[in-house]
């Protein structure tokens, strides 16, 4: 295996493949017909600290990222956050003819000081697997290119006290659009994402029913999603989505609800009724049920 190729910078990124030096430090557009046809890359896997936003119109080659890999189609959008290793097949790096699309690269510095910087976390597809990505409508492209060719345009001129407020502006727009159109990817998804919510639910009641909860304890969204085939941020924001509830609210549903079962259908202390559940700690139990039923266990059980 070789060895894994690390990229700290946009720098870093530019002399990967090929290109000139950025004009800006912290941030690049890369178009696609920008990029030499032929790359020589140190390998084929690669730990990239910056954020990178890509939008595909056509070529070859797949996208491994874990343990999915993506095949590019036209009109998708892929998201991917610092600290993630991704890796590419050996056509992926070399620009097909006819090729289209763009690139933004970004370095976290950019978002220091700024509201997006406070905010960015909460654009879970940052953490979707590559085979979660998003597929635009062609009015959605036309409107992201603008906001693309605006970030280029302030890239590209004389930088002043202005640039850095209106790049990272635009910078939020693309992922506040991303994010309503993700929102439109559930809704049009909807028969599909049911059958995710009974498979969920599934999961929930057969895990809830078997050694491993005693065992291993309550489960992770991430193993939840793992179970599903997704990432535990596709099956949170697919959830909420459909039910207005995350995940980890309908993990949290069920554990109660089971509770109230075990409390009123036996005798077992609420010590016991926590171990059995997977917590580690009784009082953890209690202070999850009270948030969520506004009674304790002992006052929930003494109700009845």
């Amino acid at each position: 295996m070789q060895p894994v190729t690390t990229i700290s910078s946009v720098s870093d990124m530019y002399r990967l493949l090929g290109l000139a030096g950025p004009q800006h430090p912290l941030i690049a557009v890369i178009h696609a017909e920008d990029v030499p046809t032929n790359v020589e890359a140190p390998s084929d896997r690669f730990l990239i600290n910056l954020y990178i936003i890509g939008f595909k119109t056509s070529g070859t080659g797949k996208f491994f990222y874990g343990r999915n890999a993506y095949d590019f189609q036209d009109g998708t959008l892929v998201f991917t956050a610092p600290g993630q290793v991704l890796a590419f097949d050996s056509d992926h790096l070399a620009t097909p003819p006819g090729a289209g699309g763009w690139t933004i690269l970004f370095h976290p510095d950019l978002l220091r000081h700024s509201s997006l910087g406070r905010s960015i976390s909460d654009y879970s597809f940052f953490d979707y697997d590559i085979n979660e990505a998003l597929h635009v409508a062609e009015k959605e492209r036309k409107m992201l290119l603008e906001l693309v060719k605006n970030i280029s345009t302030e890239i590209g001129q004389n930088m002043d006290k202005h640039s850095q407020e209106l790049i990272v502006h635009n910078l939020e727009s693309i992922l506040k659009y991303s994010k309503r159109y993700y929102d439109r990817q559930f809704y049009t998804r909807s028969n599909l994402n049911k059958d995710y919510l009974v498979r969920f639910e599934q999961y929930l009641k057969t895990y809830f029913a078997s050694p491993e909860l005693t065992e291993k304890g309550l489960p992770t969204v991430q193993q939840c999603g793992e179970a599903l085939h997704m990432s535990g941020y596709y099956l949170s924001d697919l959830l909420k989505a459909e039910t207005g509830k995350s995940a980890k609210e309908h993990i949290q549903l069920y554990l109660v609800d089971q509770a109230k079962n075990l409390l009123l259908g036996s005798t077992r202390s609420v010590s016991e009724i926590a171990y059995e559940l997977g917590f580690g700690y009784p009082q953890h139990f209690s202070k999850l049920f009270k948030a969520q039923t506004g009674y304790s266990p002992s006052e929930y059980r003494n109700l009845n």
